[in-house]
């Protein structure tokens, strides 16, 4: 039972931190996120099972994390308050051409990045933007006028 409560604490803290992290970060990888993470399930694990080594423990630690992330896809699917919490809402970056500077600031986008991102989606110029909308899962799609 011990490593259940603590399966299940280690889950809705990474499911915090992820949430801080930000979507932004989270859809473009680098190497340090990579390695962040690498080191944060290690820990995750050390913390979870921490000297039981048993195929009991293993199988309890990896079927409460997978239980509960079953249990919060369904709450997201079922509650729209619950799932703007979990996952967010999307963000408007770009309205008629210019840019929403709070909301770029909030989501820690610099100018460069949106332009980088308007550039792969073959539009050279903001103004031709009618909506730039970052999406829950950290892209960022793009509505011409």
């Amino acid at each position: 039972m011990d490593i259940v409560l603590r399966a299940s604490v280690a889950y809705v803290f990474v499911l915090f931190l992820m949430r801080v992290v930000g979507r932004r970060e989270l859809s473009s990888m680098e190497p340090s996120d990579v390695i962040l993470l690498v080191v944060i399930g290690d820990l995750i694990q050390n913390g979870v099972t921490q000297s039981d080594y048993s195929v009991t423990g293993v199988v309890l630690a990896a079927g409460t994390i997978g239980f509960l992330a079953s249990v919060t896809a369904f709450i997201t699917y079922r509650s729209k308050r619950i799932r703007n919490v979990v996952e967010g809402e999307p963000v408007i970056l770009v309205q008629d051409g210019e840019t929403i500077d709070r909301n770029m600031r909030n989501e820690r986008l610099t100018l460069v990045e949106l332009m980088e991102q308007a550039r792969l989606q073959q539009i050279e110029s903001l103004d031709k933007v009618k909506w730039a909308v970052l999406e829950t899962n950290g892209s960022i799609s793009f509505i011409e006028k």
